[in-house]
């Protein structure tokens, strides 16, 4: 098996992101799948190591080309950022600057050939504000990183793939945004990328925004007829199976049962709840659009538990799984 090469961000380091990178790295299951290393703190992974009362050597290295890729270590390209005594389970403008840089130099490192793929543990919004960096997530960051002036957020799960129109903006500042041209390339986004993962003429349901798709114009204000169905329509007649508006509810019960190959959602909860119902260990998030290929855990830095060894890393497996998944095939461009 050609094993790609993928860099494991480490998160912020007051969450739970070293804690379930090092679960996940000691198990034998991601070594077979790929050859992994992790942008971070080496000090850090060694705090969490010490937590779990894991075994596993961290060796800090400057670069990726000196890694061994020994499955019983794990290595870590050391940015040596936040100091030993930087707490868990608190919001820090340290710890969101580490965050910051740990993206930047991965970004960096795929884009000059040294892994394949980007797999990125949990980061806060609140810290990388308060060190500066205003951006309202990994996906809008990366798009910067990588002067990619519009991507789209995908969560797949076992049952269930959506891909948003909007993602980190409130509701009302969502349905202003929505217009047909935006809702035809997040369509667009969303073929390209099951056909490149191998589904001929993909299944797509697009959400409506309002109950009952606006039940003719009885709810909302017209915004399924002025919005999404034109976008809907030219895709149409591309020869591309895309239905829709439907009413939310019922479209993912569909998709859920396996009528639709991907929905279509127009906001960040709309899109996001279904998929965390289902399981957030089995929630994997997936930038679309980038020169980069990333995958991501669907879940957040979880403060509250982080440094007591009790994190589940099962969303972090599949998010590796994922990117290795797509990595070889170059799915993601």
């Amino acid at each position: 098996m050609n094993r790609p090469t993928i860099a494991i961000t480490m998160g912020d380091p007051s969450g739970i992101g070293p804690e379930i990178v090092m679960k996940a790295l000691a198990q034998s299951v991601v070594h077979e799948m790929c050859r992994p290393f992790v942008v971070g703190d080496a000090s850090r992974l060694r705090q969490a190591a010490s937590i779990l009362a894991i075994d596993l050597p961290v060796i800090a290295l400057q670069s990726p080309e000196c890694i061994d890729f020994n499955p019983r270590a794990v290595h870590c390209v050391d940015l040596n950022i936040v100091a030993d005594s930087l707490p868990f389970g608190k919001v820090s403008a340290q710890a969101g600057e580490a965050a910051f840089r740990y993206i930047e130099k991965a970004v960096a490192l795929v884009q000059a050939g040294a892994a394949q793929a980007i797999c990125t543990a949990p980061l806060s919004k609140e810290a990388l504000h308060a060190a500066g960096h205003k951006y309202p997530g990994h996906t809008e960051l990366l798009a910067y990183l990588t002067g990619t002036p519009e991507v789209s957020m995908m969560l797949v799960s076992p049952k269930l793939r959506v891909i948003h129109v909007t993602t980190h903006i409130g509701l009302i500042d969502a349905i202003a945004k929505i217009e047909p041209a935006l809702v035809e390339r997040v369509i667009a986004r969303g073929h390209d990328v099951l056909e490149k993962a191998g589904y001929t003429n993909p299944k797509i349901g697009v959400c409506a925004i309002n109950p009952h798709a606006g039940e003719n114009g009885l709810f909302g204000r017209g915004e399924e007829a002025e919005k999404i169905a034109p976008a809907v329509r030219r895709c149409q007649a591309r020869g591309w199976d895309v239905r829709g508006p439907l009413p939310a509810d019922t479209l993912f019960f569909l998709a859920g049962r396996g009528d639709f190959d991907i929905v279509v959602a127009m906001y960040h909860d709309q899109g996001h709840g279904p998929i965390k119902v289902l399981g957030l260990e089995a929630g994997v998030n997936i930038t679309v659009g980038l020169p980069v290929i990333r995958t991501s855990v669907d879940h957040g830095t979880a403060f509250d538990i982080a440094g007591k060894g009790i994190a589940d890393e099962r969303s972090l497996v599949e998010a590796i799984r994922q990117a290795v998944e797509l990595a070889p095939k170059g799915i993601i461009s």
